[in-house]
């Protein structure tokens, strides 16, 4: 089963010079898959995550999640699958400053009006995953980055969304912390059968992935798949990286 279905998808930015953002992509991604998306920058990368999570309307072409159209909907029942359908897990965490670690956790369920206990037992649930139990009750402020990313990320799954949507999620964090919260989506992956699409620019986060699909100039260019071995597998997509043109900063050069 498909939770991803992208088909012919087309964006074109208009303006004094019409900008081609992604040309015929087609694109499917399996129920339990943990897929990347790389290019170099300006690839299309981030544009095919916003057609995804519809934050961005495609020019022509079709996007299916669990196999409805989210752009076939109106603006609340949009909001409803968003809400019900993706968990986002960005970069900057987004989250809010003035409330705790656990309400922020458990936002996503206090505007879907969830009960009281069915709240506090899904927390305990995520925050266990994710072993942040010990910092629910402390400040977005008074925790570490890493710490932080893994409390949008129990945010993001406590929803039990059909597919999480990561964008540069490690993009923050020093290496440590990068791992570890590398290492949490992998688990939430692997033990809970959870469905990634990841978008990074780091071949260390990215090694952490099942398939990586390589864009380049709004094309898909090459797919790469782990097998086994990690270790293999961050080389192949550091050379996959540099074969398709990858700037120099962007290419890691720390071995697993």
């Amino acid at each position: 089963m498909n939770v991803l279905e992208v088909t012919a998808l087309h964006k074109v930015y208009a303006g004094k010079v019409t900008t081609k953002a992604l040309t015929d992509i087609h694109l499917s991604i399996e129920s339990g898959e943990f897929v990347g998306i790389m290019g170099p920058s300006g690839s299309g990368k981030t544009t095919l995550l916003n057609m995804v999570s519809t934050i961005d309307q495609p020019s022509s072409g079709e996007i299916k999640i669990n196999g409805s159209n989210p752009y076939l909907l109106n603006k609340k029942e949009l909001a409803h699958f968003r809400r019900r359908q993706l968990g986002f897990v960005f970069q900057d965490f987004n989250l809010l400053d003035t409330l705790t670690v656990a309400e922020n956790i458990v936002l996503p369920l206090t505007l879907d009006n969830r009960k009281l206990s069915e709240m506090e037992s899904l927390l305990e649930k995520v925050a266990g995953q994710l072993n942040i139990k010990d910092i629910l009750k402390k400040r977005t402020f008074e925790i570490s980055g890493g710490q932080r990313q893994r409390t949008a990320i129990a945010r993001a799954i406590i929803t039990s969304p059909a597919m999480i949507l990561a964008d540069e999620p490690t993009g923050a964090l020093d290496s440590n912390s990068s791992r570890i919260v590398m290492e949490s989506l992998e688990d939430i992956n692997r033990k809970e059968g959870t469905t990634l699409m990841l978008v990074t620019h780091d071949p260390l986060a990215a090694s952490y992935c099942n398939r990586i699909i390589f864009i380049k100039d709004g094309k898909l260019a090459a797919e790469i798949h782990r097998g086994d071995n990690r270790q293999a597998f961050f080389q192949k997509i550091i050379d996959t990286l540099s074969f398709w043109g990858g700037n120099s900063h962007e290419l890691s050069s720390i071995r697993v």
